[in-house]
Order: C-alpha cells, then structure tokens, then sequence
C-alpha cells in the first residue's frame, strides 16, 4: 500500500469531544479536507486524562468516521496537548554560524538545542514538548523570523520552550497506542489554535488568541510574529452548563440544550424578554423561566472568564503591544453575545474566528470555531513538515457531509470569588 507526504491527521482528545481531520494541501496551498470523525469524549477532565478507556474508545469512534470519509486507514497523528500541567519557558541561546559565514538548518538546530539545555529547574517530573523559535539576532541585525541563508558569524535570540508532565503526556500517549494509533507529533493547543485562526496581519500587529472549549481555556499572545505567552484557565464551556443547571434545578443535558438554543453572554443584548419552558427531572412537571435571568446567569460566568483572561494578559506585559486585538474560537465561543462581552472586559477589538485556509467540498463542515484545534494541528503537521503514516485503503462510497451540531460538556463547575459576588447579585435582582 501507497503512502504520501501531502496528507496528514490532526487528533484533538479534548474534553467534551474528541475531533479527526484527515487533510492534504491543494495546489494553492489550501487545506483540502478528506474526512473527519467525530465523538464525545467522557475520559478528560480540564484536558486531562482520568480514564483511559473511555478515552480510547472515544479515539476509536472518532478514527473510524474519519476513515470512512477519507478512504484512509489511519495510522500516524498529530496530538494536541493542554492542561494547567503545561507551561512555557523563554530561554536564550547564542551560538557561532558554521565555517561558511551563511546560516543553515544545522545552525538553527544547535541554537534551539542550546535553548533547551540553558533551562533551569526543569525537574524529573517534567519534560520538553518543544521549543518554538521566538526571533533570531544574525550579528546585528534584528527581528529576524527565518534566519536560514543570512550571513554571519554570530547567531542568538530566544525560544519558547513548551513543557508538560511527563505523567500526563505519558496518559495521553497510552490513549492514542490503544486505539492502535502512532504518535508522529504533540502539538501544544494555543499554538495550534492561534495558527488556524490567525491572519498574517494579525500575527504580525499584536494579537491574543482565546479559545473556548468544555474543560478549559487557552490563552496565546503573539507579537511581531511569534507566541510570546500563553495559559490555561481552568473554567470554561462546562462551567456555564452546570451554573444553568443550577439556576434552572434542571438536567445537565437540559441546561445544555438551554445555553445552546436561547442562551446569551451580554444582557444589552436582549431587546426583550420572554418565557421559555423547561423539562422537570425524572417525571417532575415543566416549570417556566425567563430568558433574561438565563443570560444572566450565562454572563456572570462567562465575564468571570474575561476576567482571569485579562488578568492574565496584563501579567504578561503585551497588553499593551495588541494592535489587532483578540481572536475568540473554541465551542465556547459560539453563544451569542459573547463577542460583545469579551470587548467590554478586555477593552480590546474583538472578532470570532473559524478555521482559516480550508478549501473542497467538506469546508462547510469543519468552518466552525470548535474545530480551530483539531485544523491547527493540521496546519502545524505541514508546516513544519512532519510525515504522516497511514495506510490507503480502498475507495468507499461516500455520503454527503452532515453539519456538527454543538457539543455536550461534562465537567465539575468551578467559581470564583468574583463570580459568586455576581451570582448573589442575579438572585437579588431575580
């Protein structure tokens, strides 16, 4: 059986879902989907792995429907990886440019082996995922993004160094060999959503990535064209479920259904307001309730997450340096009114962003923003060329693509202090 380099597999474990793409890059440079699978994941809490099985049978589910779109039997992957484990170091490094005076690849490898040995406190329990080039300095010259075949016989900048525990990493791995899967890359998943959502203008003003997702949220600020920080925040998508199904004394599925068909993130947003009904637990009669205190509670936690992530964005020192402002993606960020909300909170332009550069008949399927992670690790595979290793299979009749509804979330809620102030304040106003 035939292999090829132009088709790669991006495998997104998260916490509500667990997404396949199965992609090759068409004659303009777009990214052709051939087929992506989908399933619900139920083994990860906030992006980590609590049950193997679980997981793996998700893995399986997702793989399989993927095969069946692509005609492709699936053997290598990208995998995502997140979770509060994960942190990023900057480090420096400085080396001499080969004999020739010109830098080459051998030159860019040495000065990011040295970034990583000039790490400090890197303990037993953790290890490197890898290490992003931030900018080079060939002698004097600045700002350098590809420094390959400058002359020079000094080269030295920094690099943004991904490290994760090896415990986690090692559960993730587990999942995705037995589901009889290869682990050709990991991938850290701001990265990965900042590459698919970003535009080149944006990457190069100053621009901060949010994505959204069940467990939790990811945070990555790029500047003059590389991830200068990144975090991840512990409350996200799921958190507003339970705080409806609290509000509401309703199901968990219940409150889902709520916050994907009337929920929204931003009062001012609601010109008026009406009853909607909802389904007692077990038997137990409808009971009614007023949209405007379902945007109510939606908002209190959705403001307690701009929140953490301005907080954030601060502490890292760029906030001043985003001229293109902020991108959301992620399922989160598909509940009306959040775009708003997020404005007012940052005090920064705002836009939603789907998946960029998708071409082919399957495009209307995967542009959707709860596909930016699993469309990053597909731009990160070709990007930086890692091969991919699948088997053809033979062709199978394909049906046409049906459109992904939202997810279901499944996560303990977690509050804040500010958030709870906020909740005290609806129930008065109730």
């Amino acid at each position: 059986m035939q292999k090829s380099s132009n088709i790669v597999v991006g495998l997104d474990i998260g916490t509500t879902k667990v997404c396949v793409v199965v992609a090759e890059k068409d004659e303009s440079g777009k990214l052709n989907i051939l087929g992506h699978g989908r399933a619900v994941s139920e083994g990860l809490q906030r992006a980590t792995v609590v049950n193997i099985n679980k997981t793996v049978d998700a893995i399986r589910s997702a793989v399989a429907d993927a095969e069946r779109e692509s005609s492709i039997r699936i053997r290598g992957v990208n995998v995502g990886i997140s979770g509060a484990h994960v942190h990023c170091i900057n480090s420096n490094s400085e080396i001499s440019v080969n004999q020739s005076g010109v830098v080459n690849s051998s030159d860019v490898n040495r000065f990011l082996e040295k970034a990583k040995t000039n790490i400090r406190y890197l303990d037993i329990d953790h290890e490197i995922i890898h290490v992003i080039p931030q900018e080079f300095i060939v002698d004097d010259q600045e700002g350098v993004l590809d420094p390959i075949g400058m002359a020079g016989t000094t080269m030295r900048g920094s690099a943004y160094i991904v490290v994760g525990m090896k415990t986690k990493i090692r559960n993730i791995k587990q999942c995705v060999e037995k589901a009889g899967l290869v682990v050709n890359t990991m991938t850290f998943e701001p990265v990965a959503s900042g590459l698919a959502v970003m535009k080149e203008s944006e990457r190069k003003s100053g621009v901060v990535i949010i994505d959204i997702g069940g467990g939790t949220t990811e945070v990555a600020i790029y500047i003059d064209g590389a991830i200068r920080f990144s975090e991840v925040v512990k409350v996200a998508a799921n958190d507003v479920t339970h705080d409806v199904a609290y509000g509401v004394k309703a199901l968990y599925e219940v409150a889902e259904e709520l916050k994907i068909k009337h929920g929204c993130a931003y009062i001012r947003d609601r010109s008026q307001d009406e009853e909607i009904l909802v389904q007692g637990i077990e038997g137990r009669p409808q009971k009614s309730f007023l949209k405007s205190s379902l945007t109510l509670i939606i908002e209190a936690r959705m403001m307690e997450i701009f929140e953490l992530i301005r907080d954030a964005v601060q502490r890292s020192g760029y906030y001043e340096y985003l001229n293109a402002g902020a991108v959301l993606t992620g399922g989160g960020s598909l509940i009306p009114g959040t775009e708003t909300l997020a404005a007012e909170v940052l005090g920064l332009d705002v836009r939603t962003g789907p998946p960029e550069g998708i071409s082919g008949g399957m495009k209307h399927s995967i542009n959707n923003p709860m596909y930016a992670t699993v469309m990053g690790l597909v731009a990160y595979s070709f990007e930086h060329s890692s091969s991919q290793d699948y088997d053809a299979v033979e062709p199978r009749e394909q049906q046409p693509p049906v459109a992904d509804e939202s997810s279901a979330d499944d996560v303990q809620n977690q509050s804040g202090t500010r958030f709870v102030d906020r909740l005290k304040d609806w129930w008065d106003r109730l």
